[in-house]
Parts: structure tokens; C-alpha cells; sequence
């Protein structure tokens, strides 16, 4: 298979992530490109025209499905060490294995190990295997 990340570089954007999902019966297969400054509508046009033709003949997924390309969102999932350290200095709210639920905002990432500020300065460092489900959140 095609490394997906060096084809949307190839858009001048960088991948962020890919999903599969099942929305209302349909099978979709969702591209999320980043990049500095953030991404227009023509790039992920750009990178959806460069994916459709090389997906016909090798689709991501088998059966009928729909190509999405898009920006993560300024709310996004943080699935990956990486996503964490990209969104140093936002809020994230994190839940961890046992369930517990941290809010604050990402101070560091080092190795494994994400720094998060949660209150008067006071920071908590979290490993990333007990984080079960974590996402960036706006404050307003």
C-alpha cells in the first residue's frame, strides 16, 4: 500500500490522521491534512483529486465507501503522541483508563510523557498508554 503521508505531501500539507467510520449505513474513509497556518478548502480538494484515481484501483477499504478529505478541526482527537505534541499550548480534555477526566492545557511532551497544566500553574504529567480517549477543546 501506498504510504499515505508522502502522497498528501506531495500537496504541500502534512496527514494528520485517517478513519474509518459508519455514518447512517454509508462506509467513509476520512483523510484529516494539517499544516502551519491551516488548510483551504483547495488543498484538500488537491489531495482528494490525488487519492481518488489511486484508490480506484487499490481502495483503503473494501466494499462501497466515500473519500472525505478535511482539516482535523480546532476540536480534534489526539490519538497519537504526535497529535499531542503538535497541539502544545491548547486545551485538551483527556480520560484516562480508569476513567479518570483531566482538563488543562498541554505544557510538554517528552518521550511518553505529557505535561498538562490544570489549574494555578499546577501541572500533572500523564503517560500516554493510560490515556484511553483524548480530544483539544476551545475555551471562550
Amino acid at each position: 500500500m501506498t504510504d499515505l503521508s508522502n502522497l498528501v505531501s506531495q500537496c504541500g500539507v502534512d496527514l494528520y490522521d485517517a478513519e474509518v467510520v459508519n455514518e447512517n449505513g454509508r462506509v467513509i474513509y476520512r483523510v484529516y491534512i494539517t499544516k502551519n497556518g491551516g488548510v483551504s478548502l483547495e488543498e484538500c480538494e488537491a489531495v482528494s483529486k490525488l487519492l481518488s484515481p489511486i484508490y480506484d484501483v487499490m481502495p483503503p477499504v473494501s466494499g462501497e465507501w466515500i473519500l472525505e478529505v478535511s482539516s482535523p478541526g480546532l476540536e480534534r482527537k489526539l490519538s497519537k503522541i504526535e497529535h499531542f505534541t503538535l497541539s502544545i499550548g491548547e486545551f485538551a480534555k483527556i480520560i484516562l483508563n480508569d476513567k479518570t477526566e483531566i482538563k488543562g492545557k498541554i505544557v510538554s511532551v517528552k518521550d511518553d510523557n505529557i505535561c498538562i497544566n490544570i489549574k494555578n500553574n499546577e501541572s500533572i504529567e500523564v503517560k500516554f498508554e493510560n490515556i484511553k480517549k483524548a480530544k483539544t477543546y476551545m475555551e471562550w
